[in-house]
């Protein structure tokens, strides 16, 4: 009854409609059966002064909460998100595609990363400053603060439609700042459920303004003077945009990433084989740290290629609600069908397809390519598809070279036993994060996470974007008399 009532003001509040007969509602549609499971109201552009009247309103509502005030509404919104866990992964499956089992994932995911944010809200206060280290300054007395920026814009991807808004609201909310959020188009009855969970837990609602609508809606929020910062993940060529139009702001960007995953000769290939099926396969690949380039020892190559081919036969792709599936659909047939063109391409220049390659719908089925040429599309850019590209490598220096040869990087991993090489690797990998024996698809959301080179900019992970919020404010107490 609790969450049917939850509805109902998400409802009346967000304005979520049950049809899309009126042209002012963008219909959410499931990415497995095509049917429309709701719609939101869309914002128009020219509304935007409208968004940042209640932005401002938000920000002063925001600015006045104390920090044991932002921290309950944190925390309360963690334990109600907790009681209806199952509710919330079962609307991740229905309008993102991702199988139940790994949407329940998420929302646990979700619940830990609001109480995170609770946490920091009290913690992460500022510093007392040393002043009398300097010569001059002994008598002096002083400490600083992190204050809020104001208004922050989020704009969140489809492929984590409830955690990744989460880890942009809980660090703005628990450093005292407004937010402006548009979700995906294609995923945002997560996003607005989540606010109205903020909203019952006490978050006075001027606070988080959500906002529905297209690339000129994007660009009016973003480019709003009262906007501070701009936090997004995203695409490259959205991110870039962003950067050349955004003006004097704080940008925080994660934008994708091309994860390599080494396998030594040493490895355990069992432990190496499971962590990297999952690794690639995760979400229907459409994941920013998920596996694609698995370098593996010659020696170990084709005992590594035939167990993880083996294994990746065995997952189920199908109904996302299915307990058995393993992998879901993906986001729109488009995007399943501009996979399997890029593969096609591959195979035409020389990949050898060693399993996968159909697609039904919006379903492709987890592909495994060796002899990938590294000059193709496939191999240099970020897939976002379940594919993955076995190579095997003659040393660990070229396993290396290989790994760093992209322009972009969030993760990497390395299956090792040798304690040196797993150290030179962590070292010498050009990644934001190295996973020892496991595959680069792991995050904890307490971890800075953020790329490498080309793409990325900031980290997230809640300590890291509550500080990428807020900015230090110095207070300094000279003795009466010594000014």
């Amino acid at each position: 009854m609790a969450d049917t009532l939850l509805t109902h003001r998400l409802a009346a509040r967000l304005g979520v409609n049950d049809n899309d007969d009126d042209k002012g509602f963008l219909a959410v549609h499931s990415p497995y059966t095509g049917e429309a499971i709701g719609s939101v109201r869309v914002t128009p552009a020219t509304s935007i002064a409208e968004v940042m009247d209640q932005a401002r309103r938000g920000r002063t509502a925001a600015a006045a909460m104390s920090r044991a005030e932002r921290a309950a509404v944190l925390e309360g919104a963690a334990r109600l998100m907790e009681q209806r866990a199952e509710s919330f992964a079962r609307l991740i499956t229905a309008e993102a595609g991702k199988t139940i089992v790994q949407a329940r994932k998420e929302a646990a995911r979700a619940v830990n990363t609001l109480a995170l944010s609770a946490a920091e809200a009290r913690r992460n206060a500022g510093e007392v400053i040393p002043f009398d280290s300097y010569a001059g300054s002994e008598q002096r007395q002083g400490w600083f603060t992190r204050e809020p920026l104001g208004i922050i814009a989020a704009i969140t991807p489809f492929n984590d439609p409830l955690n990744l808004v989460a880890h942009k609201l809980g660090p703005a909310i628990a450093g005292g700042n407004a937010v402006v959020l548009k979700p995906s188009e294609l995923t945002p009855l997560s996003a607005l459920r989540l606010v109205d969970t903020l909203v019952e837990a006490g978050l006075p609602q001027d606070v988080v303004t959500v906002v529905n609508g297209g690339r000129e809606l994007g660009a009016a929020v973003i480019t709003a003077p009262e906007v501070r910062m701009v936090s997004f993940t995203g695409g490259f060529a959205t991110g870039e945009a962003i950067a050349r139009t955004a003006g004097l702001k704080k940008l925080a960007m994660d934008l994708g990433g091309n994860a390599p995953v080494l396998v030594l000769a040493d490895a355990d290939l069992d432990l190496a084989v499971d962590a990297c099926v999952s690794g690639a396969f995760w979400a229907a690949g459409q994941n920013c740290i998920g596996t694609q380039r698995i370098l593996i020892a010659r020696e170990r190559f084709a005992e590594f290629r035939d167990a993880f081919v083996a294994k990746t036969r065995q997952l189920r792709a199908g109904d996302p609600g299915d307990e058995a599936t393993d992998v879901g659909p993906m986001i729109t047939e488009a995007v399943a069908l501009a996979a399997k063109a890029k593969v096609d391409a591959a195979i035409a220049q020389g990949a050898v397809l060693l399993c996968g390659n159909e697609i039904d719908g919006t379903l492709y089925t987890p592909t495994v390519l060796e002899n990938v040429p590294a000059d193709s599309a496939l191999y240099r850019e970020e897939a976002f598809a379940p594919l993955v590209m076995l190579e095997a490598v003659d040393s660990f220096e070229e396993a290396l070279a290989r790994a760093n040869a992209i322009d972009f990087s969030l993760h990497a991993g390395i299956f090792t036993t040798s304690l040196d090489h797993a150290m030179a690797a962590a070292r010498r990998l050009e990644a934001g994060g190295v996973m020892v024996n496991d595959s680069s698809d792991y995050r904890f959301d307490a971890m800075p996470f953020g790329g490498f080179k080309y793409g990325s900019m900031g980290r997230e992970g809640v300590r890291f974007a509550y500080e990428d919020m807020t900015q230090p404010k110095v207070v300094c107490i000279s003795p009466a008399g010594r000014l």
